[in-house]
C-alpha cells in the first residue's frame, strides 16, 4: 500500500515548522521531504539531510526535465522539491510530509492532486503579529509585509483539505495526528483490503 503525501503550509509565524518538527519526533517512520537548493551550505548543514545542494546548472536541468513537484527563486537562489525522492518514499509505503509555502503547495497540487493539503494558521491575525514581533528577527516594516502576505495566503485556505489552528503546539500536533490517522482509514485508499463479500 502506498504512503500518503501530506502538504503542510501556512503564513510565516503560523508555526508549521515547529509542528512538523514535533510530529517527526513522535513519528520517525514518516519521511520529511528534503528540498534542493542552489545556495551554499551553511555551517552544520548536511547534504541530503538539510538540503540537496545543487549547482544552478544542475537545478535548471532538473526543471527542464520536470523533476520538481514545485520550485521557486528566493533571494537569488533556487529552491525545490525533488519529485523522485518523494515518489520513492510513497512507493515504499511511507507517509511523506512536505512543509512548504502556499505558493509551492499550489504547484504541488497541480502535479499531485491526490495529496492531502493542510493549512496551518494562528487563532487570529493579532496573535500572528504577536508571534512575528516576538521572534525579534524582522524589522517593523518586514513584519507588516509578512502580515500583508498572510492575508493573501488566508484567502487560499479554502483550497486545502484541512485547516489546522495552531493555538498550542501540543494541541496542533494531536490534531495533525488525527488528520493523518483519518486519511489512513479513508475508504478509496483501502478498498482492496476489504473482502468484496462485505460490499454486496
Amino acid at each position: 500500500m502506498k504512503g500518503n503525501l501530506f502538504v503542510i503550509s501556512g503564513p510565516s509565524g503560523a508555526g508549521k515548522g515547529t509542528i512538523c518538527k514535533a510530529y517527526m519526533e513522535k513519528h520517525p517512520e514518516t519521511y520529511l521531504s528534503v528540498s534542493a537548493t542552489t545556495r551554499k551550505p551553511r555551517e552544520g548543514e548536511r547534504e541530503g539531510v538539510s538540503y540537496y545542494f545543487l549547482t544552478e546548472e544542475e537545478f535548471r536541468s532538473l526543471i527542464a526535465k520536470d523533476e520538481f513537484l514545485e520550485h521557486a527563486v528566493y533571494c537569488g537562489n533556487y529552491y525545490g522539491t525533488p519529485r523522485n525522492k518523494v515518489t520513492e518514499q510513497l512507493e515504499a509505503g511511507r507517509d511523506v510530509i512536505l512543509e512548504i509555502e502556499s505558493d509551492g503547495a499550489m504547484q504541488v497540487r497541480s502535479h499531485f492532486p491526490e495529496g492531502i493539503f493542510i493549512f496551518v494558521c494562528p487563532p487570529s491575525l493579532d496573535e500572528l503579529e504577536r508571534r512575528l514581533v516576538g521572534r525579534g528577527s524582522e524589522s517593523a516594516s518586514e513584519v507588516a509585509a509578512r502580515l500583508v502576505k498572510a492575508r493573501s495566503e488566508f484567502a487560499r485556505a479554502q483550497k486545502y483539505n484541512y485547516i489546522l489552528i495552531n493555538d498550542s503546539v501540543d494541541a496542533a500536533v494531536e490534531r495533525l495526528e488525527a488528520i493523518i490517522a483519518a486519511e489512513k482509514c479513508y475508504m478509496p485508499k483501502n478498498i482492496e483490503f476489504i473482502d468484496k463479500e462485505f460490499l454486496k
